[in-house]
């Protein structure tokens, strides 16, 4: 296990390296024998840096929910991360692409909860109980550390990934609301377009069969440290499709059918 000392390192040097806009050495190089729950631990030492900084959490991430991504990490289960408020962005907003390192661009669904989610026996039905409603969105992700060392060709794992905040970056969220029991969230399909090329297409049930599970699974994962999913926090359930690179000048636009669309564009 990582000593507190050591993961308040780490953290701090994620934190310099999103903030002087410049990859570093992936987290298992220095500790190759860290395990995730040191991961996790790196990975709240960070926020809590942010917060005080002035940030406040917004809401929280799922990522890897596809059996694909799980495999390829060599995992069982999804990872989760922390979004905090300056990392949501509406709707056809500009946004700086040079502000984040190796950022890609996933399509997702964001629940906004009207009630608190709390414990180890949380339901599919129990989240939707709990969800205001439910709208389009796409997840930044960003690479603080290297996913690949151009020169090394170190690849970085799960461990890393986790550390790196899950690799969030932000949120941004658009279209129509629509309310959790009128729709099959299982059908919501998307294709997503980039400069009017269609690059990725999927279906929402691609997330653990249905997208509200892996809200249900992260409410179990937060109860033991005591930490309740709130009202007014935006939960991202997870990808139904792969990444696609972003590059400045790129225009992005995702066809969610009867709920919409959500684009960006990056300066």
């Amino acid at each position: 296990m990582l000593t507190a000392e050591q993961v308040q390192a780490e953290a701090q040097r994620l934190h310099q390296a999103e903030k002087n806009r410049q990859q570093i050495e992936a987290t298992t190089v220095n500790y190759p024998d860290m395990d995730i729950s040191d991961a996790y631990k790196v990975q709240s030492a960070w926020m809590d840096i942010k917060k005080e900084e002035g940030r406040s959490v917004a809401g929280y991430k799922i990522g890897l929910t596809s059996r694909a991504m799980q495999k390829s990490m060599n995992i069982t289960e999804p990872d989760y991360g922390t979004l905090l408020d300056d990392m949501v962005f509406e709707e056809s907003t500009e946004i700086e692409a040079a502000a984040f390192l190796d950022p890609k661009i996933e399509v997702e669904l964001a629940f906004f909860l009207k009630e608190p989610l709390f414990g180890e026996n949380i339901s599919v039905n129990d989240v939707l109980n709990a969800t205001d409603y439910v709208v389009p969105a796409l997840e930044l992700i960003a690479a603080r550390t290297f996913r690949t060392n151009p020169t090394t060709g170190y690849k970085r794992n799960v461990r890393d990934t986790i550390s790196d905040n899950a690799a969030n970056g932000g949120v941004i969220v658009g279209g129509l609301p629509v309310r959790p029991d009128a729709i099959d969230l299982r059908w919501i399909g998307a294709m997503m377009f980039r400069n009017g090329v269609i690059e990725e297409s999927g279906v929402s049930g691609a997330v653990l069969n249905h997208p509200a599970k892996g809200i249900a699974w992260l409410a179990k994962k937060y109860a033991p440290h005591g930490i309740s999913l709130e009202p007014g926090q935006i939960i991202l359930s997870g990808s139904f499709t792969r990444p696609v690179p972003v590059r400045q000048g790129d225009t992005f636009t995702v066809d969610y059918g009867e709920l919409g669309t959500v684009s960006c564009y990056f300066k």
